[in-house]
C-alpha cells in the first residue's frame, strides 16, 4: 500500500550501481556514460566531529589517479546568527567522461587505504 505517497529517495543517483571492485571488495559503477563536470550528489557530510558517508561515499574506492573528486561545501549561520548550525558537506564530482561500466575512484583524503587499516586523518 503506497498511501498515494511516491518514494524520491534513492541511495545511488539512477546512472550508477555497486559492483565488485577490482580495486577493493565493492565499488560504486557507472550504468551509463556520465560526463566531466557532473555533480553526483552528496558523499559526505561532517556534523561536529562526526564524518558521515552517505551510500555514495560508503562505496568510493581509492585510486592515484581518480576520475572523481570530493567537493567541500560549508554551511554555517552567518547570514542569521539565531540559526544554529555549522556543518561540512562534500559532493561527488566527475573529474574526466566516465565510460558506462567504469568504476568511480576518489583519492582517499581521511583514510590510509595502504595500512589495511582505516585510521581517521584529521584533515580540515
Amino acid at each position: 500500500m503506497s498511501f498515494g505517497l511516491i518514494p524520491t529517495y534513492r541511495p545511488l543517483p539512477s546512472s550508477l550501481r555497486l559492483g565488485f571492485s577490482k580495486i577493493h571488495d565493492l565499488g560504486v559503477f557507472a550504468k551509463e556514460k556520465i560526463e566531466r563536470g557532473t555533480n553526483l550528489g552528496m558523499s559526505h557530510v561532517k556534523i561536529g566531529t562526526q564524518l558521515i558517508r552517505t551510500p555514495l561515499g560508503g562505496f568510493l574506492n581509492h585510486s592515484e589517479k581518480p576520475n572523481c573528486h570530493k567537493t567541500k561545501l560549508r554551511y554555517t549561520n552567518q547570514d542569521d546568527p539565531k540559526i544554529k548550525f555549522d556543518y561540512v558537506a562534500w559532493n561527488l564530482v566527475v573529474l574526466e567522461d566516465i565510460k558506462e561500466g567504469e568504476e568511480l575512484t576518489i583519492t582517499y583524503e581521511w583514510y590510509k587505504p595502504s595500512s589495511g587499516k582505516t585510521a581517521f586523518v584529521n584533515k580540515k
